[in-house]
């Protein structure tokens, strides 16, 4: 599968995008080690089991636990692979399983490349993003996306939450940090910042 998204010297992202929704499914592929992770176990699980055996993933982090990002979870748990999630979204997993949780500020070791984990509630209560150390790459689930916040329509959601939640903590990164949505197109943070002001007039 030609699936290489982002590389350097240190680690490869690989994605797929999956489902009814065209779901982002990304690798983080430590390339010292080998070592890697899936983020959101979406759709399309015989897709996913083959990507991670041809990469190396040892478990799975779920962005939050929204119904288009957790249809592979079951497939994957039988295959053997570790399923993480925060406690606050665990209670939408409940039907396809989990394993172990995400918290704010955790740092998760993927081989010699470090993730850290950022809590970024408003899409639901309990979604999380994943900054890895030392790169421009910031994995943003479906809290930011090209053109602004995600829906916070659904239960759980709450849009005065979802923009400080961007405001305090997704732009308190460089505007050169490369923004990896849960589903569409990449962006930057210095392209989405000036247009902050503007979605908190239109609402959503």
């Amino acid at each position: 599968m030609a699936t290489l998204h982002w590389h350097n010297a240190d680690l490869e992202v690989h994605k797929l995008v999956v489902g009814p929704v065209d779901n982002n499914v990304f690798v983080v592929r430590c390339r010292a080690t080998g070592d890697a992770v899936l983020i959101d176990a979406a759709n399309e699980h015989e897709r996913l089991l083959q990507l991670c055996t041809s990469l190396g993933v040892r478990r799975v982090l779920e962005t939050h636990g929204h119904w288009d990002h957790i249809q592979a979870v079951p497939a994957l748990r039988e295959a053997g692979y570790e399923v993480a999630v925060t406690a606050l979204d665990a209670p939408r997993l409940k039907d396809v399983g989990y394993d172990v949780f995400l918290d704010d500020k955790e740092v998760i070791e993927v081989g010699r490349l470090r993730l850290h984990a950022v809590h970024t509630p408003g899409h639901t209560e309990g979604s999380i993003c994943f900054q890895v150390e030392g790169t421009p790459l910031l994995f943003t689930g479906d809290t930011l996306f090209p053109g602004g916040p995600g829906n916070t329509s659904f239960e759980g959601g709450d849009f005065d939450t979802i923009i400080r939640s961007i405001n305090d903590s997704l732009f308190a990164f460089p505007d050169a940090t490369i923004v990896l949505p849960g589903h569409g197109n990449d962006t930057t943070i210095g392209a989405e910042r000036p247009q902050l002001d503007a979605w908190v007039a239109r609402g959503w």
